[in-house]
């Protein structure tokens, strides 16, 4: 392990369970040190326990205060080389669900996954520039690229999370902070299950682990990967939309059902 001089840094949002903890799990075992961050204060400080090495911060990103509370601690340490904005959440509703759905449920889900994450950034943005080579990695969706029913809301956070990405990278490049996007299909977490599909033999198949998007967010951040999906498979799907539009819909029209 490197010397606590040397020894490179990373924060970790979402890093209670699901691909927060896994890409926390993944960071420590290469000897990074983790600030792990988390809405819920003992599953953060389980996790911490469990892998050494990591300094739990239990914060509602949402909270005007997060930034800065955040950023304090990572002055702190000195210096900041990759910074995962893994956080996030879906209310699954049509747009027309006047109970569950409308602009309320687009707001509050911009909030967190894509307001969130811009604000963190921004408050971090000059300690990754001094602390350079260094990398930022949003973990977006396959959502990000195409849409389905129920799914709007969803689907326009994690759309404007790889705009907003895109252009930061290009901006970012001459300071020496990478920008890098991952972009899963279904993974099983404790936010997004997917019992159905796991039950099938067949659908099973396309569900994957944690595991594997942490390994794709170390490809996006330290290792320059502009973008990466999870599986690779996906990155047919809005090839697909590109190519074939009217197959795309029916196959949209499906998924959907």
């Amino acid at each position: 392990m490197p010397s606590a001089e040397r020894q490179r840094v990373a924060l970790v949002t979402g890093a209670s369970s699901g691909i927060g903890a896994a890409t926390a799990r993944r960071l420590a075992a290469e000897g990074w040190r983790t600030i792990l961050v988390a809405r819920r204060r003992e599953r953060l400080e389980a996790v911490a326990q469990e892998i050494g090495s990591a300094v739990p911060l239990a914060v509602d990103l949402t909270a005007p205060q997060a930034p800065a509370l955040i950023a304090e601690r990572c002055h702190a340490e000195g210096a900041l080389h990759l910074l995962v904005n893994n956080a996030g959440a879906a209310w699954r509703a049509a747009f027309g669900d006047r109970e569950r759905g409308g602009a309320a449920n687009v707001e509050r889900t911009l909030e967190l996954n894509f307001l969130a994450p811009v604000r963190l950034t921004e408050a971090l943005l000059p300690l990754l520039r001094a602390s350079a080579p260094s990398a930022i990695v949003n973990v977006s969706s396959v959502a990000g690229r195409i849409a389905l029913a129920r799914q709007g809301a969803y689907a326009a956070s994690k759309h404007a999370l790889i705009g907003w990405s895109e252009a930061l990278r290009a901006e970012e490049r001459r300071h020496g902070v990478h920008v890098g996007v991952v972009l899963p299909g279904f993974i099983a977490t404790e936010g997004f299950p997917h019992t159905g599909l796991r039950r099938n033999p067949i659908t099973r198949l396309i569900v994957s682990k944690p595991e594997r998007v942490a390994a794709a967010i170390l490809a996006a951040g330290p290792g320059g990967r502009a973008e990466r999906y999870v599986p690779r498979g996906y990155a047919l799907v809005p090839l697909l939309r590109l190519l074939a539009p009217p197959l795309w819909r029916v196959v949209a029209n499906r998924l959907s059902m």
